[in-house]
């Protein structure tokens, strides 16, 4: 198992976002993965009660925007406005995959509940901006859930089972964990969570090998 996971949640991790910084900067900071320093903040916030309530308080005491963070804001929306749609991520153009992924660390940070109100007051003029909102809340989901199957096989249980299953929460953690192997043979998951998995609960692909049911 991977040294960051296996003593998750990482002390240092913990008390960056403590003091108000946001997953992804954390990431970069610390040259990590999103999705690992999700995981360990899944299971920090779990610890403790507290620590979200800490995140938002530090977070809002920040001082607001530069003057250049404030007229990129403004640029963007004085295109946005222009071009009648928002940029596209992939688009040709050097100029707008920077807008694009300028606004997604916008929707990244109002999905964390860390927003500036100065950003978030001038986007407010752009009806649908942080749509891509619900991506960011499935996110936090499978961070939550892979937190769950770990506490689950820590209890000493076997892989939980979306059929035949003995509890409401085996049944919830044997979908999602059904679900991922599914989407893995479809190459349909990130590599990122394949990764995160694998660290996690490794033999995760296979699943159990004892009490199967026998087939007829």
């Amino acid at each position: 198992m991977d040294r960051r996971l296996r003593r998750a949640p990482d002390a240092e991790w913990v008390l960056m976002y403590r003091l108000g910084l946001s997953r992804q900067r954390i990431a970069e900071l610390v040259r990590a993965e999103p999705a690992t320093v999700g995981y360990h903040l899944v299971i920090a916030r779990r610890q403790d009660q507290q620590l979200e309530a800490a995140h938002h308080a530090a977070a809002g005491a920040k001082p607001g925007p530069s003057p250049a963070g404030l007229a990129r804001m403004e640029e963007i929306i004085g295109w946005i406005t222009s071009e009648g749609r928002l940029p596209r991520d992939r688009s040709e153009h050097k100029a707008e995959r920077s807008m694009a992924r300028w606004l997604s660390d916008r929707r990244r940070e109002a999905a964390e509940g860390n927003l500036h109100p100065a950003y978030r007051d001038g986007l407010a003029r752009l009806p649908g901006w942080a749509r891509n909102h619900r991506t960011a809340t499935d996110e936090a989901r499978w961070h939550d859930r892979l937190a769950q199957l770990v506490d689950f096989r820590a209890e000493g249980h076997d892989w939980p089972r979306h059929r035949h299953y003995e509890s409401e929460r085996e049944h919830t953690l044997g979908v999602w964990i059904h679900t991922q192997r599914y989407k893995h043979r479809r190459s349909e998951l990130d590599p990122a969570k394949i990764n995160l998995l694998n660290d996690a609960v490794p033999g995760w692909q296979t699943g159990r090998t004892r009490g199967r049911l026998a087939r007829r």
